[in-house]
């Protein structure tokens, strides 16, 4: 059994003149896996993506695609297909006529180009008559699918994605997520998508990939990165989070300037004794109906609370900053802003980030 990568990257660089896109990135990417590469602005995943369906040349390293070298095949000799955020549709041509473009472009027969045309409306949930359908007649949510189809007339190995639901509403947007994870399900093709947007990613993805300044910071699946992260950085971008300075004792023992601990709580030890961030999400906080309902408790007033459908926030004043409590709408509490309340985590919902502040 072949053990190599199904597409692999080996210090790969992109450089802009003095300005270094990306720095040394070694990524591994298994077949028929779903993988998303999320960053801020600027991260360089988009950079990235350029550079894997072959629309960029490399400044230094290698891509290798089933262990054969692919950074020197032209974009349009790799078996490789993008979805762009833009969809580059063809307004003038037919629903069909744009899913067959890739075909005639192969020179295939029209009789096996409208064969495979309508096999594709069927798999991504459309009416065969749309195949006379202008693509200025169609919806949002249609062209997108439309553009589906048409990427994956190529038969490519690999789907790569550039933001392609960023443009539509929240509504649509949820319902193209599932049907993408649902295509990707479908055809067992290996999709590599590009998103900002965490939602996205935790609900598509098989692994995630945190950017961050053209470096990858953490790969993994969507639980890790959101309840283990790294760094502070991929702490903050995975959502709402607790952050708090913490020394720990060779022991375990935990000490900090805001929270106070119950008797013999401890984290794992670290051998030596260590300053970093205990971090925990608000969900895990709640408040404390007495002294030691908690591991970890806190008090000060209430700086807001602000109602996100169906879940409450609560902001907290501390000397070292605002603490988040996130509670379901039936569990909201009848607080005032000003209130001094004491709120309170367990040791089980935290995580120590080995990072000095």
């Amino acid at each position: 059994m072949n053990s190599s990568p199904f597409l692999s990257l080996r210090g790969v660089v992109k450089s802009f003149g003095n300005f270094t896109a990306l720095d040394r990135i070694d990524l591994d990417i298994k077949e028929g896996e779903f993988f998303t590469i999320v960053g801020p602005s600027g991260s360089g995943k988009s950079t990235l993506i350029r550079l894997l369906v072959g629309m960029d040349d490399l400044t230094d390293g290698e891509i290798r695609l089933r262990d054969k070298r692919i950074d020197d095949t032209p974009a349009n000799k790799r078996p490789t297909c993008m979805v762009f955020q833009s969809l580059a549709l063809f307004p003038h041509m037919t629903v069909g006529q744009n899913i067959e473009f890739p075909l005639k472009l192969r020179k295939e027969a029209p009789d096996r180009r409208k064969a495979r045309a309508l096999e594709l409306l069927d798999l991504l949930r459309l009416p065969q008559s749309y195949y006379d359908k202008r693509v200025s007649q169609c919806s949002g949510g249609e062209k997108q699918r439309v553009a589906l189809a048409r990427a994956l007339a190529f038969d490519p190995e690999i789907l790569f994605f550039d933001e392609p639901l960023s443009a539509l509403d929240y509504r649509l947007r949820k319902t193209l997520e599932k049907e993408l994870k649902d295509l990707h399900a479908r055809t067992g093709k290996t999709f590599v998508y590009i998103t900002h947007s965490l939602e996205e990613a935790m609900v598509m993805s098989d692994r995630i990939a945190i950017m961050k300044q053209g470096r990858i910071e953490q790969i993994s699946v969507a639980d890790e990165i959101y309840g283990a992260p790294v760094s502070r950085f991929v702490a903050e971008f995975m959502g709402e989070v607790n952050l708090f300075d913490v020394t720990v004792a060779a022991d375990g023992a935990v000490s900090s300037d805001v929270l106070s601990s119950r008797s013999g709580v401890k984290l794992k030890p670290t051998g030596q004794g260590a300053r970093g961030l205990l971090m925990v999400r608000p969900e895990y906080v709640g408040f404390a109906d007495s002294a030691d309902a908690f591991d970890f408790t806190l008090s000060g007033p209430l700086h807001g609370e602000y109602a996100l459908g169906s879940r409450i926030q609560y902001e907290i004043e501390t000397p070292t900053g605002m603490v988040t409590v996130e509670k379901l709408r039936e569990d909201r509490r009848s607080v005032s802003e000003g209130e001094t309340l004491t709120v309170g985590f367990n040791v089980e919902n935290t995580h120590f980030i080995d990072e000095a502040p």
